[in-house]
């Protein structure tokens, strides 16, 4: 498959239905088309923006497709021959990226099989700072056999700083000096306190591109290493994403999926009322995309000010549920509930899977009518099922249909949703690269855990933080 010339069988395209968005199928909770076309100047020009901060190397996620990754690839191939797990240590866009790729493409039970396709390791992704559940991953990962990834773009990220302390430890206590040999680090090429261990301690490293942040570093070694080490089939990922790439570059701004599917949320946002965007996969394996989209989404556009230093407190609020199981426990809320929501539903054409149903009691009406039906039957029946309810119900939903669940068009809907994003930043008129929230969060957790520097406001903080006792039961 050869991704720089953009080849791609056309029968694996994602297909974007946004038909249940509109006047004609939602009535008054929809969009008109003469709505979607008031914005198109706008568009027009957003799109003519990006396209120039591409060429002028500021949206350098756009490239990460299109780059070489021959030495990522060889070095997981020798990692699969020595190591059996793999701990990713990084949060945030240092994981969930990594840990959709891996519930997308792998199996489902992947850790517990004895043989696993691609001589894939088994994976374990240190995400939070609970000691409970770090605990936990240590007890079933055997050092001698683990290779930890440490991942921070800034360097200095304290959970995954902490996190690398405990790992160090664990390994000089099993492996002596050769703990350098089960560590390798994914951050900065040149700054932080992560790189220069890396290069003082002649530890393998893999670079974060310049400019790339958390939540666009899947297609980078971020999110390229782990998936390799776990026997996905990265040359197709990317792949999918370059392909996805010349037809948003060749689409005509009303023809872009990307770029509509931005218009829609937004008007729906802003004109609507519809401040909650769900996304809703008919598939315990795309759910992972869904927690991804949901810091893309909140990341990106939850702003208090807009680029003209305007206050502004926007962006939609990301929500993740599971078809067919949230069927049993949100949509009550969804179908009858307040009308502040649009809903994006995942569906596949052709699981790698299915299970039939044998006839069985066909006297029994609750079991006779399933027999000799499949378990995917069942699956797109409710899928169907919902959409039904909801456009009944006139609330807002559209559907984007994967041809099959591959590395190919996971790939598709990364980039897809990563070009979305920034064109969405251009209708708020909000900065989609950057996370003022987040850094105060870090600064915080700096200061309270002592490091040098941050002295007045750890006293900040702290006069910040106290309560009044009448309110303590």
């Amino acid at each position: 498959m050869d991704r720089k010339n953009g080849y791609w069988d056309m029968k694996k395209e994602l297909i974007f239905d946004f038909s249940n968005l509109t006047v004609e199928m939602v009535g008054e909770h929809g969009i008109s088309d003469n709505l979607v076309n008031s914005l198109m100047d706008k568009a027009k020009a957003i799109d003519a923006d990006m396209q120039k901060r591409r060429k002028t190397g500021e949206l350098p996620f756009r490239d990460l497709p299109y780059a070489d990754i021959k030495a990522l690839t060889e070095y997981a191939e020798k990692a699969r021959g020595r190591f059996e797990n793999f701990v990713n240590v990084g949060i945030g866009g240092s994981a969930l990226g990594a840990q959709a790729l891996f519930m997308a493409l792998c199996h489902p039970f992947h850790n517990e099989l004895d043989s696993r396709p691609g001589n894939g390791m088994r994976m374990y992704f240190a995400d939070n700072v609970d000691p409970d559940r770090l605990t936990g991953i240590f007890d079933v990962c055997d050092p001698h056999k683990t290779l930890y990834n440490v991942i921070t773009k800034s360097g200095s990220t304290a959970e995954t700083m902490g996190a690398f302390l405990l790992v160090k430890n664990i390994l000089e206590k099993a492996v002596g000096s050769s703990w350098k040999n089960h560590i390798v680090i994914t951050t900065d090429k040149e700054k932080g306190d992560l790189r220069d261990i890396a290069d003082s301690e002649n530890i393998t490293s893999f670079v974060v591109p310049d400019g790339v942040g958390g939540r666009f570093s899947v297609l980078c070694p971020v999110g390229l290493l782990p998936a390799a080490c776990a026997g996905i089939d990265i040359t197709e990922l990317l792949a999918g994403a370059a392909a996805m790439d010349k037809r948003l570059r060749s689409a005509d701004v009303p023809d872009n999926p990307a770029y509509l599917y931005s218009i829609y949320q937004y008007l729906l946002d802003i004109k609507s009322g519809k401040n909650i965007s769900v996304m809703m996969p008919y598939s315990s394996g795309l759910y992972g995309l869904a927690d991804w989209f949901r810091q893309l989404w909140a990341e990106s556009l939850g702003k208090k000010h807009d680029l003209d230093g305007n206050i502004v407190n926007t962006g939609p609020t990301p929500v993740k549920a599971l078809g067919v199981t949230d069927q049993h426990s949100q949509v009550q809320l969804y179908v009858e509930g307040p009308y502040d929501k649009v809903f994006t539903i995942l569906a596949v054409d052709k699981f790698e899977n299915d299970c039939l149903m044998e006839p069985s009691y066909k006297d029994k009406s609750s079991l006779g009518y399933l027999g000799g039906r499949s378990m995917a039957e069942l699956m797109e029946a409710e899928r169907l099922g919902t959409i039904y309810a909801l456009t009944k119900n006139k609330r807002p939903n559209m559907t984007i249909t994967f041809p099959g669940i591959t590395p190919g068009t996971v790939g598709q809907f990364l980039y897809a949703f990563e070009v979305s994003i920034v064109f969405s930043g251009g209708l708020y008129n909000v900065n989609p690269l950057d996370q003022p929230g987040v850094e105060a969060g870090k600064i915080a957790a700096f200061a309270l855990m002592g490091r040098s520097g941050y002295e007045d406001k750890a006293a900040e903080i702290k006069d910040g933080l106290k309560g009044n006792d009448k309110y303590v039961k």
